[in-house]
């Protein structure tokens, strides 16, 4: 039985991740943004400055599609490419004024519509088991 509803666990997780992320692209698509772009703006807002082989790694993308959507944030003129001063291979990416200011209108938005998603959820309990879950997922991976 504890079987099954590991298995129910999984199913309503999927379906709670695929109900958020339609929320996030809606209320992106009002900006002219996709999710992907969206994230990426969000890690900027709030880290900073970061090579861009390092931002693939943070939102999961492939460095491929990094490119493109940096070329395409830089092309609306939210950001831009700055090479690093001591080492030549590595290119960050930087919120222009136009992607700080176009952050400071929507993140508040945004992040009042994600507490009302999980009103009443106690949020740090919620954190580490599927923190303990990805975990466990990840381990068992290196022995498949």
């Amino acid at each position: 039985m504890e079987e099954r509803q590991a298995l129910k666990a999984i199913t309503v997780l999927f379906r709670a991740s695929q109900s958020i992320q339609d929320v996030v692209k809606h209320e992106v698509a009002a900006y002219g943004l996709n999710p992907t772009e969206f994230s990426v703006l969000e890690l900027l807002y709030h880290k900073g400055d970061q090579p861009i082989q390092t931002i693939g790694k943070k939102v999961l993308l492939s460095s491929g599609s990094m490119t493109y959507i940096v070329d395409r944030l830089e092309a609306k003129g939210y950001l831009m490419r700055k090479a690093c001063p001591s080492d030549r291979r590595v290119t960050y990416a930087a919120l222009t004024t136009q992607g700080i200011e176009l952050m400071e209108r929507i993140f508040p938005v945004h992040e009042q519509r994600m507490n009302e998603l999980f009103d009443g959820i106690t949020l740090n309990e919620t954190i580490n088991h599927l923190k303990t879950v990805g975990k466990r997922a990840e381990a068992s991976k290196k022995f498949n």
